[in-house]
Order: C-alpha cells, then sequence, then structure tokens
C-alpha cells in the first residue's frame, strides 16, 4: 500500500466522531438515523463523516429505497492500513472507555428498539400472515420447492427459527423425529400451536425465544430453517451465525426470503427492515459462519404479474 493511501486511511480515522463511528460499526450494521440518535448530533454531520470513512475504505454503504445502511468494510482487505484501523476498532469496542461504553449502550437500545417493533408487527398482525404472503408466488410452491431442497434425509431434530405459524414444522413434519420452533411473539407461538394441532403433528414443540441466542448446544440439529424471516432482523448475519452454531457435521440450513426489492410500503407499514438479499450477500454470510452455499433456487412470478416478489431459497451445507 502507498504511503499517501495510508495516510489517507489514519487522516479519516484521526476524528473523535469518525472513531466513535467506526467501533459503532465495527457492532454492527446501522442506518445513519441510528447513528446519529447514538450519537446525538446532527444527520448532516454524520452523513459528512460517514462519507469520509466510506472515501477511505473503512465504511461500506449501500442503499435499500430510501434508507442507506453502513458497516465497517468487510474482512479480505489486502490494505495494512485498514486492517489496523479497523482491528484498533474492535479492540477500542471491548476496551471499557466510558464514552464508547455508552455509545455502545445506546447500540443495544437501537437494537432493542428494532426488534420491539418487529415483535409488536407480528402480534399486531399475526391474523393477517397468510394474506401478507400473497405478495410472492403461491406458498405450496415455495413450500415444494424448500422439500426438494432439503432431500429426503431422516432428521432427528429440526429447528425452525422465526417460527410464525409453525408452517415450515407441518411441512417437515415426516421428515424428522423432533423439531422445535422459535419465535419472540406470544400470539404467534399461540397460532403456531394450533395449527400443528389441526394438522396433527405430534412430533414438534414451540418455544418463546430470540432466535439469535438460542437456549440449545452446539451441533445439535441436522436442519435448520430460515423462512421468511431475516428481512425483519437489525442483524441477518447474527441468526446465520446462530444456525451454523446448532448444525451437526453434514447439516443443512435452508433459508427462504425475498431477492432485492423495492416496494418500500413493506418496510413502512410491515417492519421489513431489509428490502431483500442478493445471493451475495448470503454467500458472505454462510463463508463467515463457515458454512458453504451449496444451491440457489429463484421463484420468479408469472409473467403478467410483476408486482409479486422473486423468492429465493438458498442451502447451505457445514
Amino acid at each position: 500500500m502507498a504511503l499517501d493511501a495510508a495516510l489517507h486511511v489514519f487522516r479519516a480515522i484521526g476524528e473523535e466522531t469518525r472513531l466513535r463511528i467506526m467501533v459503532l460499526l465495527i457492532r454492527g450494521e446501522l442506518t445513519v438515523s441510528e447513528i446519529t440518535a447514538i450519537l446525538g448530533q446532527s444527520q448532516p454531520r454524520v452523513s459528512r463523516h460517514l462519507k469520509i470513512l466510506a472515501d477511505a475504505g473503512l465504511a461500506e454503504r449501500h442503499r435499500e429505497g430510501a434508507w442507506m445502511f453502513y458497516r465497517a468494510a468487510s474482512g479480505g482487505n489486502d490494505d495494512a492500513a485498514r486492517r489496523a484501523v479497523v482491528e484498533a476498532a474492535a479492540a477500542l469496542a471491548a476496551s471499557g472507555d466510558r464514552l464508547l461504553a455508552r455509545d455502545g449502550e445506546r447500540f443495544e437500545q437501537t437494537r432493542l428498539a428494532r426488534a420491539a417493533q418487529a415483535a409488536a408487527y407480528f402480534e399486531e398482525n399475526a391474523q393477517e400472515w397468510s394474506r401478507l404472503r400473497s405478495l410472492h408466488l403461491p406458498e405450496q410452491d415455495i413450500e415444494a420447492r424448500i422439500l426438494t431442497l432439503a432431500g429426503d434425509r431422516k432428521m432427528d431434530l429440526f429447528i425452525d427459527m422465526g417460527t410464525g405459524t409453525g408452517r415450515m414444522l407441518e411441512i417437515f413434519a415426516g421428515h424428522y423425529e423432533a423439531a422445535i420452533g422459535y419465535d419472540l411473539s406470544h400470539e404467534m407461538l399461540s397460532i403456531a400451536r394450533a395449527n400443528l394441532d389441526r394438522a396433527g403433528v405430534t412430533g414438534a414443540q414451540v418455544r418463546h425465544g430470540d432466535i439469535l441466542a438460542l437456549p440449545l448446544e452446539n451441533g445439535v440439529a441436522d436442519c435448520v430453517c430460515l423462512h421468511q424471516v431475516l428481512h425483519f432482523l437489525v442483524d441477518p448475519t447474527a441468526a446465520v451465525a446462530e444456525a451454523a452454531r446448532l448444525l451437526k457435521k453434514d447439516g443443512i440450513l435452508i433459508i427462504s426470503d425475498f431477492a432485492p426489492h423495492e416496494v418500500e410500503f413493506l418496510r413502512e407499514e410491515h417492519a421489513h427492515r431489509r428490502l431483500g438479499f442478493s445471493d451475495a450477500e448470503v454467500r458472505d454470510w454462510c463463508r463467515a459462519s463457515g458454512l458453504k452455499l451449496d444451491k440457489t433456487e429463484t421463484l420468479s412470478p408469472a409473467s403478467g404479474e410483476s408486482q409479486k416478489l422473486t423468492v429465493k431459497i438458498w442451502r447451505c451445507l457445514t
């Protein structure tokens, strides 16, 4: 790395607010408005600092509809100066500095607020869940492809993260000896229990739990499913990492969600944090969690249904 390029990187981080922002981005992905609230500074000022960090290659940004997301530059960077800054910021995040600790507390409050917003949405819209899924291809088509990707293997334990109405527990019944579906919404769990009873599914149970920190040992599941869950999360990467932790050797993670889209009202009215995901994003999550993205399915709407969303299914292996 040339000297002038290294100086550019170190100048970018050589200011208190930018250093605080960098430490925040090490903790996780944030929007401009969230960073503004955490730091208690004006949005123009924060945006200016973020631009400097991005121009120096220390922060990555991507736009989804009306929102701009920022995160620390991803790994694999060959520039020693950038690596040094990222490593130093990570060390500062754990240093116990009073100001940075306060920023960290506000960061956690932001995450909790986002989680509470999603949970409140589920509570309010539990009865409408099936109707909202009419935005994409018929559910039975998606379910058939999910089952095909999972294969015919017999599973001792199947885990459904963010189980919602319990539908994945229903369609996988017959493939597993035991299954557990986790969800934060008590209302959703009540509906899932009723659905499982109605379907005569006896090998599955549903539990209240945070899918980012499930009360299970490492390597216990043959298959983990994240079905239409990740777009609600503040940190989808953490959910994939938790799924990877739960999987046995030769286990399978099935992820189904939307391809990138611009249906902004889903964010405004239905608490979608993210407007879909690309194959590259999912591949990066898998790689970071020690998984391999093995297979991708794209379920596009039929001709004449351009307003419907494209659904993606990804199979990841340990």
